[in-house]
């Protein structure tokens, strides 16, 4: 039963694209079991790049089977946007299954995501307004609409008329806004149902029923470890689950089919949105390594805030995923630097943390201790074999591979699919 997970071992962003992609062409279906279309991933084959936002990484491989499971919410429109798109340039979307039970967003969702948001103030979140906590949000309250549901209209307009009575209510008296049409509402949600109904499908039946028969399953997480809503850093998270238990609640396959954990990481660290960030760099570095990185959000072009490696983020992805293997990705854009930073523990009001405080406070106002390694100038795109790369730059990495306490199994050296150094397999 080779189950596969695959998760971002830091704030997301960190190329899980192309480690799925990878592995893609190795498994036989790749699920995304979190998140929605606020998950940005760009997978590039040869001279062609694709940006995707909501579809698994698995929709680009020709033999892979693409799943979104229950744990994802799903906005109809922005789905065949992507279908659309991706059709138009040669790919087959036709393989896509849906879960029945994933939530839908809807609308609403969008509008009260960006008003709260404006009425948050100084105190926002930094969300990406596409309705995500919304929607995950009245899956909680048990107020939310699966995808199954847009295919009874009956029951569609009584959870849409029970969803926006409240909601309606606040829109307008608190936030000054139009309240909702119901029947538009309607109308549009059983429009995109029609053409979802082909996709649809017992996802978590399909996928048990495949690793039963031996074949390879491909988990894959949107976001990442320290953006996930009980371990990341709340309130300054996703709605979801993106560390490892997210996969088996986010798919329904239980635990014991699940038999390796890969976390994405990558030579340095980035993070889009509000939150607290020890080795953010707000010098001529920073601007540097986004420069350098090429460092703006895939679903919302916002520039990256980019810092040094964190080894304490690391050492705390490995703990809370169980990380069997690491793939460290953007090695290549160290390049040319005389010195790296490595930031090894954190020092909180004088008092030496070399794990992850368990207070946000303390997070909060950690400071880095740092560490510096030699670097290299050495071109490493083209190089495929470890033992062939420059020997600081090797040294660098054995240095990441011991202070996060699990191996490194892949290295990425590039932009490009071929960009990489695989140390050991990821799929055996």
């Amino acid at each position: 039963m080779p189950g596969i997970v695959l998760i971002g071992a830091q704030w997301g962003d960190e190329g899980k694209g192309k480690a799925t992609d990878l592995i893609g062409t190795k498994v036989d279906y790749v699920a995304r079991f979190n998140g929605g279309n606020n998950a940005g991933h760009t997978v590039v084959v040869g001279n062609e790049s694709y940006a995707l936002h909501l579809l698994p990484s698995g929709i680009i491989s020709p033999t892979a089977t693409p799943v979104i499971g229950n744990g994802v919410v799903v906005d109809p429109e922005v789905l065949f946007e992507e279908i659309d798109g991706l059709q138009s340039r040669g790919i087959d979307c036709s393989r896509l299954l849906v879960s029945e039970s994933a939530q839908v967003i809807a609308p609403y969702h969008r509008t009260i995501d960006k008003v709260s948001e404006r009425f948050a103030g100084k105190k926002k979140i930094g969300t990406t307004g596409r309705g995500i906590g919304p929607a995950y949000a009245d899956k909680i309250n048990r107020v939310g609409i699966r995808v199954s549901d847009l295919f009874h209209e009956e029951v569609l307009r009584d959870k849409v008329e029970n969803s926006l009575r409240q909601k309606n209510q606040m829109l307008v008296k608190l936030y000054n806004r139009r309240a909702v049409d119901v029947d538009r509402t309607v109308d549009e949600l059983l429009a995109l149902g029609e053409r979802l109904r082909p996709y649809a499908a017992n996802t978590s039946l399909v996928l048990n029923k495949a690793l039963d028969e031996g074949k390879t399953v491909l988990f894959e997480g949107g976001q990442a470890t320290m953006l996930d809503i009980d371990h990341g850093t709340y309130p300054f998270v996703t709605s979801s689950n993106p560390t490892s238990g997210g996969a088996c609640t986010g798919t329904g396959v239980g635990p014991t089919k699940i038999n390796r954990v890969i976390g994405v990481s990558k030579a340095y660290v980035t993070r889009v949105g509000e939150g607290p960030f020890p080795t953010e760099l707000f010098d001529e570095w920073g601007t540097w390594l986004r420069e350098q990185g090429h460092e703006y959000g895939v679903t919302t072009g916002r520039p990256r805030r980019c810092g040094w490696f964190d080894a304490v983020v690391n050492r705390y992805a490995v703990q809370v995923n169980g990380l069997t293997d690491i793939v460290l990705t953007k090695l290549d854009v160290l390049t040319g630097l005389e010195q790296i930073p490595l930031c090894v523990a954190y020092d909180v009001d004088g008092e030496r943390y070399d794990d992850m405080p368990v207070d946000q406070t303390a997070f909060d106002i950690a400071k880095p201790i740092y560490e510096t390694m030699p670097g290299w100038t050495e071109d490493i795109s083209q190089i495929h074999d470890f033992d062939d790369l420059p020997a600081n730059c090797k040294a660098y990495v054995r240095r990441l591979e011991e202070l996060s306490g699990c191996r490194i199994s892949v290295i990425g050296t590039g932009p490009q699919r071929d960009h990489i150094i695989q140390i050991h397999s990821l799929v055996d």
